[in-house]
């Protein structure tokens, strides 16, 4: 088998282990639900229920109105206890929707009979997918429409679903593939509709070689999808990486996929794809893995947005020591939690629980030059050169250096010998830059 990969990068621990073999499980949440009105990039939504209203599960909470943004819905049926900010992954405070569950699961009128999706225009496929906000289930959470729509000038060629998972730990779309393989694969025909001179490609690490298997099989009746084997790499499944992995064009400093041909959609995605455009369904659940050497049951669950990371940690036993660290997402990328009382968004792809073994830093020490970030960089970046400048705040330098480049996968710092917190240093750095170029 040829295995598909892009240059440098690293080999963390998988820690796939404790959850990969735990089929998908439905959890019903127990207490209120919270909705933030941003689960995307850009401003918050606007509210389209109040304080007292009645809501129906699918029934569209949040108005998206603006580029960037996308449309929120009830996972619940229930009445509307609040509006108010609320805490979110980001340690930031978001305006939300606080919803008490009535536990009837009353639904919004759907469409009676699968819909023929080959008979329906790009222009409404689109449409669909703008309505039931959906957007990218990676963890970026990027509206899918706009992905979808890429100036007139852009020759699509290639959609790539982003099936590599290389972020330790996280299992959830690999339970997907081996579960929902073939809603997958027509979530990608989908797309492809759209892009009639495209064709699709599934990319998936090696270490999943069951559903390198599956996916291959269910992609067999589809003649312009092929699944790829990558070679298990971290950050194999970033975007710019990714397509350098399978197409071997790479993506120019400060441009986006669409300027070399390609749309990159994650696994999550595409499923919700599938069931938005047949059913009508709107996003309103996510497969979340629930993992890490802390927690009693490691889990897949199948989550409905919304609910409570101390409830998701509860359905899977409780912690069997108490965690020196609660991570929203992986260890690489993920973002530490200040609490345990956030809810679910589309982009929550996991829950990890470190132990101290797992989670505690030495301190870092000075710089001894070594390179070794510099070898592991996927981008091609200085990152000791990167971070000294981010101290010093010499941020036009900082930006000379393509430090917006920074895809913050954190190579750089599993890498360094004195343990410096590189990733660190150069995301602030980018969010001054970006800040300050806002105000300009």
């Amino acid at each position: 088998m040829d295995l598909l990969t892009f240059k440098r990068g690293v080999h963390p621990p998988h820690g796939k282990h404790l959850s990969e073999h735990k089929p998908i499980e439905d959890y019903t949440p127990k207490g209120e639900l919270v909705f933030p009105l941003s689960q995307h990039i850009g401003a918050p939504c606007e509210s389209l229920v109040k304080k007292g209203d009645k809501v129906l599960v699918g029934q569209k909470i949040g108005e998206a109105k603006g580029f960037g943004l996308s449309t929120i819905h009830s996972s619940v049926s229930g009445t509307v206890k609040n509006i108010l900010p609320m805490m979110t992954a980001s340690g930031n405070k978001i305006p939300s929707i606080i919803i008490e569950n009535d536990n009837n699961y009353e639904t919004i009128s759907l469409p009676k009979e699968k819909r023929d999706y080959t008979k329906l225009s790009k222009e409404e496929l689109v449409d669909i997918i703008r309505e039931t906000g959906i957007v990218g289930m990676g963890g970026a959470c990027f509206p899918t429409h706009v992905k979808l729509t890429p100036p007139a000038d852009k020759n699509i060629d290639s959609i790539i679903v982003n099936a590599a998972e290389c972020e330790p730990y996280l299992t959830c779309d690999h339970r997907l593939m081996l579960e929902e393989t073939k809603k997958i694969v027509i979530g990608l025909d989908i797309i492809l509709k759209m892009f009639p001179k495209a064709k699709g490609y599934i990319g998936i690490e090696n270490n999943k070689l069951d559903a390198i298997k599956l996916m291959n099989d269910a992609a067999k009746s589809f003649p312009n999808i092929e699944v790829k084997a990558l070679k298990t790499k971290y950050p194999q499944g970033a975007e710019k990486q990714l397509i350098y992995s399978i197409t071997k064009r790479e993506v120019p400093s400060g441009k986006l996929p669409a300027d070399v041909g390609c749309i990159v959609q994650n696994v999550g995605t595409m499923h919700a794809i599938y069931k938005a455009v047949s059913f009508g369904l709107p996003l309103t659940e996510r497969i979340v893995t629930v993992t890490g050497e802390a927690i009693k049951e490691p889990k897949n669950l199948r989550v409905k947005l919304g609910t409570s990371v101390r409830e998701l940690i509860e359905a899977c036993g409780g912690f069997k020591e108490d965690p020196i660290k609660v991570i929203s997402g992986g260890p690489m990328m993920g973002m530490t939690l200040s609490t345990l009382d956030i809810p679910v968004i589309k982009g929550t792809s996991g829950i990890l629980c470190l132990t101290k073994t797992q989670a505690v830093l030495p301190n870092p020490t000075n710089c001894i030059r070594c390179g070794k970030c510099v070898d592991a960089c996927p981008m091609n970046l200085i990152p000791g050169k990167l971070k000294s400048l981010a101290e010093r705040h010499e941020y036009d330098e900082f930006e000379k250096l393509n430090g917006l480049d920074c895809i913050e996968c954190g190579c750089c710092t599993f890498v360094c010998p004195a343990k410096n917190h590189l990733v660190q240093s150069i995301r602030t750095a980018k969010r001054v830059v970006i800040a300050n170029k806002r105000k300009k």
